[in-house]
């Protein structure tokens, strides 16, 4: 079940004086030497639930994770620059307790005066959160009355404060980020408008296989590019030279191959192809997916086959885009992600992005193009999981009955 069936949102609970905790996603990339935030997408995400809990007099208390702290207090992972980047987005205080849990967060959430905010330090300071501690769940729960999850990049995660606090909890709803995407999403998986195409990048097969799977019960058209088509690219009997070939799944992709083409899905693979001797290359080359020079790899998708995208674009309903089509950090090989943000930002068809990269490089193209998407998940894995046809925890424990 994907749709909001059993789950309240944030407009059906009392916020008034309550003490509301909302899991956020704050997990934003940041300057490895000097921890500035370099894409403040996810805390832009979660300001439409923020706002509506102070503006209904709520006493608002965000939790997050940053990073991978493996259950250790560690300074580059606080949240500290969280913290100043939601103060200046809302022009409000945020205090930064030293802990997520105890006697610090008590007494600042006691004395929160108007226009205050108070964002718990990193949940995952304490390795209870990964295990979906119920104990680590209970001291979380002594600190609210109402719980909200707004987390969608953390709802495939069975952790204490995604399963168990909402468990332990009578009052609880989603955000509206997290409606969004369950109502966006679920439209894809249940209820697509046809023709529905997707786009699938990214390096490996194995990532996606049970995706692919999902998707071909349910699309007309499918485009398979990045470094995973190289696999497909061998299996047809291409020589795909040094590219990135996962060669332990090529019979797994003629399987792939052979059930489009008996579901009558139009698999799109690439037909050309921009090659490089190494993956530092300033520039690399355009070929046919044939001729593919010694000692070099696939980096990027050609023209010919952004035309084809292009072409099964114009001709959607709906279409859903997860992974890159090349390496696109690196300049010289990002045409081909790009085309395809283009292309999507062109035509009338529900758009959906599925997170990670692909939502990184639609941003990237510009102001424009991201305004033309219907939506831009904030979670690839669990937007993936979803597409999956999988059950998310931290979605289904707020169903009701579920506790």
């Amino acid at each position: 079940m994907t749709t909001l069936a059993g789950i309240k949102t944030i407009k059906d609970l009392e916020l008034e004086n309550k003490r509301v905790f909302i899991r956020v996603d704050f997990n934003v990339p940041q300057d490895k030497k000097t921890r500035a935030i370099t894409d403040d997408a996810r805390i832009r995400a979660a300001l439409p639930t923020i706002q509506y809990a102070m503006d209904k007099g709520a006493k608002v208390i965000l939790a997050s994770h940053l990073g991978r702290p493996k259950g250790k207090v560690d300074p580059i992972y606080s949240l500290e620059p969280c913290a100043a980047r939601l103060a200046e987005l809302l022009s409000c205080e945020v205090l930064l307790p030293d802990d997520c849990v105890g006697d610090a967060p008590k007494k600042l959430i006691g004395e929160m005066r108007g226009r205050q905010i108070v964002l718990l330090e990193n949940v995952r300071f304490h390795p209870e959160e990964e295990k979906n501690d119920e104990g680590f769940a209970r001291q979380l729960a002594e600190l609210c009355d109402v719980y909200v999850n707004d987390a969608f990049g953390c709802s495939h995660r069975a952790h204490a404060s995604v399963h168990a606090l909402p468990k332990l909890m009578r009052e609880k709803a989603c955000g509206f980020l997290l409606e969004a995407e369950i109502a966006k999403l679920g439209k894809i998986i249940t209820d697509p408008d046809k023709p529905y195409l997707a786009i699938l990048g990214g390096a490996k097969v194995s990532d996606k296989i049970a995706v692919v799977e999902n998707l071909l019960n349910l699309v007309d058209m499918l485009v398979i590019g990045g470094a995973m088509a190289n696999t497909f690219l061998k299996a047809q009997g291409n020589d795909t030279k040094a590219s990135l070939v996962e060669d332990d799944k090529l019979a797994l992709a003629r399987t792939i191959m052979e059930k489009a083409r008996d579901m009558k899905v139009d698999l799109i693979v690439p037909v050309d192809v921009v090659v490089a001797p190494s993956t530092d290359a300033t520039e690399g080359k355009v070929v046919d997916v044939g001729a593919i020079p010694d000692g070099n790899l696939a980096l990027d998708i050609g023209p010919k086959t952004i035309a084809m995208i292009e072409g099964a674009c114009k001709k959607a309903k709906s279409i859903f885009w997860n992974g890159p089509m090349g390496m696109f950090e690196n300049k010289a090989f990002s045409a081909g992600t790009f085309a395809v943000a283009k292309a999507m930002a062109s035509v009338r068809a529900f758009t959906v992005v599925g997170g990670g990269d692909s939502a990184s490089a639609v941003r990237k193209a510009g102001p424009e193009i991201q305004m033309a998407f219907t939506h831009i998940s904030t979670g690839g894995g669990a937007s993936l999981e979803l597409v999956e046809g999988r059950k998310l925890p931290g979605i289904e424990i707020l169903r009701s009955g579920n506790a």
